[in-house]
């Protein structure tokens, strides 16, 4: 039983006989009776609308802004339980049984689930072009089989995709309108850690929203969130439906798509979210509209990290740089002269800082262009020009990075690579060198990124061809000895 609240009852009883004595014309005074004089009022510093016009902050830019972000709602068809399942009995108890019915055993059946049902879900797009097309995530509309759009202004549109790229998750789509508020493209290579960011879309479905915060970090790379990573970092907060938004700057420019955030378990936002930068999409943009696709460049190595190991195993002064591991027969790479062991420092006269920014600089050239090339070989600077190829759809370029190398060969064991060996490890007839058939997980050699199933084909860059040769090649090497490893059919240097 709750008791009721003597305190909340002795409230109302006071309000109840105040008001009475207002009621009869009796003044409220002070305990000791003095009769009660109304203080003279307060002189309050009200605002003047009219003035200040220089603290309204972002509101302008975000008037502009909002109506050049539109809510995105697809459908999609999703499979639930397999073809021809049959329902389910279940025992009932006695008591539901008058409501539910079932047999004479105490059982009901169960309805069967449909096999199909329809998903929906949320996200955000930014209009573009006037005509009616509209940038958002691959993720927003994959799979899906309606996808239809809301301005701001309440207007919904069927929308059709123009095209996907699901290695940098952008997709365009089509409206039938005109006269659309387009928003202005900025260029993300500007962007600065500390600027202004400003995320705009729509989370949770709670309609359109703005949160503000800075720019973290730029060029984040090696999340695992997609295969052509150079994300803007921002703390302004993105939630769930917030992907496709914008993230625009502090004059309304688009400078990132949002796309993802690190969430630590609780599915929101913690702070830590990502937005492709603008320059990339626009590259995207342009080639879906035009082709339909996207068409990369293609030139035709393996690469990793320069690490301090391998920078001193190479005799590279310097520790920015791709370094090419393997090189693919007949590939724009091979045909220019390129080697296992260049290292590429420098693309176009920019500066190559790691293995991802060359494979990102590569990916937004055109096929057929030129690409010059500054390379560190053999102890020396030197100059190179290939023309390069298109990408091809059943090639993945890897960005090969062992961690951390470090130590010798200790807790390593290895045979000779024999045909039954090339054959289980699907690698061709004519490879040489000795199979790693077992290493401690502990040592040295698997902290440096060697693995079980690698076959060693040089010791600093002597080549292997059977066990005698490797012990020799080891005992020449010292303590530092570097590998050049091939992994399922492409290769990669380890400095062990």
């Amino acid at each position: 039983m709750i008791k009721p609240s003597f305190k909340g009852r002795t409230a109302g009883l006071a309000v109840a006989t105040a008001t009475a004595l207002l009621a009869s014309g009796i003044g409220i005074g002070c305990l000791r009776g003095d009769v009660h004089t109304p203080n003279p009022p307060v002189s309050l510093n009200l605002a003047n609308p009219s003035e200040g016009a220089s603290r309204d902050g972002f509101a302008p830019i975000i008037r502009k802004v909002l109506p050049e972000v539109v809510n995105i709602s697809t459908s999609k068809l999703v499979k639930t339980s397999a073809s021809g399942e049959m329902p389910q009995m279940l025992p009932m108890d006695p008591f539901f049984r008058q409501f539910f019915g079932g047999n004479s055993h105490g059982q009901f059946m169960v309805p069967q689930v449909p096999e199909e049902q329809r998903e929906k879900s949320l996200g955000s797009g930014v209009i573009i072009s006037p005509d009616g097309y509209i940038l958002t995530n691959n993720h927003v509309v994959a799979g899906a089989t309606e996808i239809r759009v809301t301005t701001s202004n309440k207007q919904e549109y069927q929308a059709r995709i123009v095209g996907t790229d699901p290695k940098t998750d952008l997709a365009v789509l089509k409206i039938d309108a005109t006269n659309l508020p387009a928003i202005t493209i900025g260029d993300s290579s500007k962007v600065q850690v500390g600027d202004y960011a400003l995320a705009i879309g729509d989370p949770f479905g709670v309609g359109e929203t703005v949160t503000m915060g800075i720019v973290s970090a730029t060029g984040r790379t090696n999340l695992g969130i997609e295969d052509y990573e150079d994300f803007i970092q921002t703390d302004a907060p993105i939630n769930p439906g917030n992907s496709g938004g914008a993230l625009v700057n502090d004059r309304g420019e688009l400078i990132g798509v949002n796309t993802a955030i690190l969430s630590g378990g609780s599915g929101g936002n913690q702070g830590v979210g990502f937005a492709i930068p603008s320059n990339l999409a626009v590259n995207v943009t342009d080639q879906i509209v035009k082709y339909g696709k996207v068409m990369r460049a293609y030139l035709g190595v393996s690469i990793q990290n320069l690490t301090p190991e391998l920078a001193k195993a190479f005799g590279v002064p310097q520790l920015h740089g791709a370094l090419v591991g393997d090189v693919a027969a007949g590939s724009p790479a091979q045909r220019a002269g390129l080697q296992k062991g260049d290292v590429i420092i420098g693309l176009n006269g920019k500066t190559i800082t790691d293995s991802n920014q060359l494979r990102m600089s590569v990916a937004m050239m055109a096929p057929g262009s030129v690409a010059s090339l500054k390379l560190w070989r053999s102890g020396s600077e030197q100059s190179m020009e290939v023309k390069l190829g298109t990408f091809p759809s059943d090639t993945q370029q890897a960005s090969l990075e062992p961690s951390n190398p470090q130590g010798a060969l200790e807790g390593v064991t290895v045979e000779n690579l024999d045909p039954q060996a090339i054959q289980e490890l699907g690698l061709p007839a004519n490879t040489s060198g000795v199979v790693v058939t077992g290493i401690n997980p502990s040592s040295p050699a698997a902290d440096s990124g060697l693995q079980q199933g690698d076959v060693i084909q040089q010791v600093n860059h002597q080549p292997v061809r059977n066990v005698s040769e490797f012990d020799r090649a080891i005992h020449k090497a010292g303590n530092n000895p570097l590998l050049l490893v091939d992994r399922q059919g492409s290769t990669l240097f380890i400095a062990a």
